[in-house]
């Protein structure tokens, strides 16, 4: 395959479709005085959230709002109050934060759409306010890239904390059943299957599966997509109750439509694609990652 064939390949791909949500019914589940069915907005929030609700949205999606609003306001100054007394300072810790955050921006490049001083200051809080809260966890450079669409598209700084802690916490008790090894074993099981001749190229190339796979699975494509599609697909996720055991058939799905270009790759070539990833149609690959884990679950019985 030629490089402009690959490359219209990519092309098609690119459009991100205009997600199908009805932003009359989000607001009339938010406008809710008394509860907030959170069942009907997880329901909707699969085809993608209203830009100017999502910070609403992912607040209650990730119990950081709860949908009984009896004692919202209490329950939102008791929140911002808790985040004030924690401890935010690690001068190495931080110094490191920083320093990925400015490689990120590097990377957002036109696309960077933070404020370079006020917003390398919150990723600094929330990250080493998340760490001295769990000393047991170790800072990884990818927690700035996974923090960054709170820190893009929640105001309240305590509240981007809440929600970050709620993920990595979700991502922290699904490591702690399911280890990164299974994990990377299980999904390396259903490439092989799934995509024989890619996953054979990928050999012969000599690519390094646990360092690619373990990241994509951790980091839930944070660093390597687009923060754009980051976006739209946590929509997705945070919208289900087990987005972890979902999250392997996106990836799959997105090498299933990176297959023909990848196949045609070299080392160096297949590992900027996959670390970088394209714009992709997330509403597309979320569809195909649904028809996928249908498929391999059927094989299991």
């Amino acid at each position: 395959m030629s490089s402009e064939q690959s490359g219209s390949r990519l092309n098609r791909m690119s459009p991100n479709s205009e997600p199908r949500f009805d932003t009359e019914i989000f607001l009339e589940i938010l406008d809710s005085e008394v509860f907030v069915d959170l069942g009907r907005l997880r329901k909707c929030s699969r085809n993608g959230i209203p830009e100017k609700l999502r910070p609403t949205v992912w607040k209650y999606l990730l119990g950081v709002e709860k949908p009984d609003r009896s004692n919202e306001l209490s329950l939102r100054k008791d929140r911002a109050g808790r985040y004030a007394e924690m401890d935010k300072n690690n001068s190495d810790t931080g110094k490191r934060i920083r320093g990925e955050v400015n490689r990120y921006f590097q990377r957002l490049g036109k696309n960077n759409f933070f404020d370079p001083r006020e917003d390398t200051s919150k990723f600094e809080s929330i990250i080493c306010a998340y760490l001295n809260s769990n000393n047991q966890i170790e800072y990884k450079p990818s927690f700035v890239q996974m923090c960054a669409p709170f820190v893009h598209i929640i105001p309240e700084e305590y509240d981007a904390y809440y929600c970050f802690e709620s993920l990595m916490t979700k991502i922290e008790d699904y490591s702690s059943v399911h280890s990164t090894n299974q994990q990377v074993a299980q999904f390396l099981s259903y490439f092989r299957a799934g995509f024989p001749d890619m996953y054979s190229n990928f050999e012969d190339e000599e690519i390094n599966f646990s360092e690619f796979v373990s990241i994509w699975l951790k980091a839930l494509l944070a660093p390597q997509l687009p923060l754009s599609c980051v976006l739209r697909l946590w929509d997705v996720y945070f919208s289900m109750p087990d987005f972890m055991e979902f999250h392997p058939f996106v990836c799959l799905s997105i090498l299933s439509y990176l297959k023909d270009s990848l196949e045609e790759l070299e080392h160096s070539e297949i590992k900027a694609v996959i670390f970088r990833l394209p714009e992709l149609d997330v509403s597309s690959i979320v569809n195909h990652a649904v028809n996928l884990q249908r498929k391999i679950d059927l094989l299991k019985f």
